[in-house]
């Protein structure tokens, strides 16, 4: 009878994972009695690898301290997604080093890979289209990225440099609640000590020289890095700013105006006075700030709700000009 080599290497991912395992979690893991996990690591100490029975009350399985483990080995759909995640992972900014390292990581993985598996996943990348074309992607140096990473998971507080869009340097201290990757972008947000704890959201490849400072900080309660990331880009201090009212839900509004470009708030009932054929449906309050507004029109007409335009007096124009061609265009005669 074949041994099931692929439970042999699922006991041994188990066992690298640290600590004591007993044989009846393992039997569990592995979906055979206590026997079987018996014979398996009988296999992997005929493959050399060093796995102690430890005996008493809370006894099992482990791995020997300090035991080097084979080379890295993945089953098919492992390997698959791993590679599928670096391609995505370039696609989208989200492979946080600077250079050819996704490249280089892909290959050291293919040249591991038996031929049979390496020639599958290369079919499967050669045939693979997207519908989306990338993105301007920003990846952040791993030089920063890792210590203002370590930084928010212990609560400390980080001293760095950062540039700012119009060129101006500064140093900054920096309380950092969380990172957040948008739009192919890395965002560090936080509170900066430097401009009195107002809340700062720092693009990380526009941040140098970061250093991890004595001491901690407690985060606020309730804390939700991506929404402030979200609010920061929609409040940023653009030529125009824009509000709405909009018949229609939040929930709706952000189909076409994403939180990383309007604020939505949803009005009470005694706050809707705008008269229109659906009385039952509610109002929200939109507020953009934009550099430009010929993209508004056209996107304030595929919400298909009612709206009105409380500032700025160019919109109410450009949507004019905008319905009037719609017009135009549909009263047209059929060539």
């Amino acid at each position: 009878m074949p041994r099931p080599i692929a439970r042999v290497l699922t006991l041994l991912e188990l066992l690298q994972s640290g600590g004591i395992r007993t044989a009846s979690e393992l039997a569990d893991r592995l979906d055979v009695d206590e026997r079987t996990v018996r014979h398996y690591v009988s296999h992997l100490v005929d493959l050399d690898v060093p796995v102690e029975a430890v005996r008493g009350r809370y006894g099992g399985y482990r791995l020997s301290p300090g035991h080097r483990l084979p080379p890295l080995m993945l089953g098919d759909d492992e390997a698959l997604a791993v590679l599928l995640g670096l391609v995505a992972g370039r696609r989208a900014g989200l492979t946080a080093a600077t250079g050819t390292a996704g490249e280089t990581a892909t290959a050291k993985i293919r040249r591991v890979l038996p031929e049979r598996l390496r020639l599958r996943l290369d079919a499967v990348l050669a045939s693979l289209a997207f519908t989306t074309t990338p993105g301007e992607t920003v990846a952040p140096d791993s030089g920063v990225l890792l210590p203002v990473a370590d930084a928010v998971n212990h609560h400390r507080p980080i001293s760095l440099k950062y540039t700012d869009t119009h060129g101006r340097s500064s140093e900054r201290t920096l309380h950092p609640y969380g990172l957040v990757a948008h739009a192919g972008k890395w965002y560090v947000t936080g509170a900066d000590l430097s401009a009195d704890g107002q809340d700062r959201t720092l693009r990380l490849d526009r941040v140098t020289d970061v250093r991890t400072l004595p001491g901690s900080f407690e985060p606020p309660a309730g804390l939700d890095p991506a929404e402030r990331v979200l609010t920061s880009l929609a409040t940023a201090p653009y030529r125009h700013a824009v509000t709405l009212r909009v018949q229609g839900t939040a929930e709706h509004i952000h189909t076409r105006l994403p939180p990383s470009v309007a604020l939505v708030e949803e009005l009470p009932a005694q706050e809707t006075t705008d008269r229109t054929d659906s009385p039952d449906e509610p109002w929200s309050r939109v507020e953009m700030r934009v550099d430009r507004l010929d993209w508004l029109p056209a996107v304030l007409a595929s919400l298909d709700r009612c709206f009105v335009i409380e500032r700025p007096n160019e919109l109410r124009d450009l949507v004019e000009a905008f319905a009037a061609r719609l017009v135009h265009s549909a009263r047209a005669e059929r060539s």
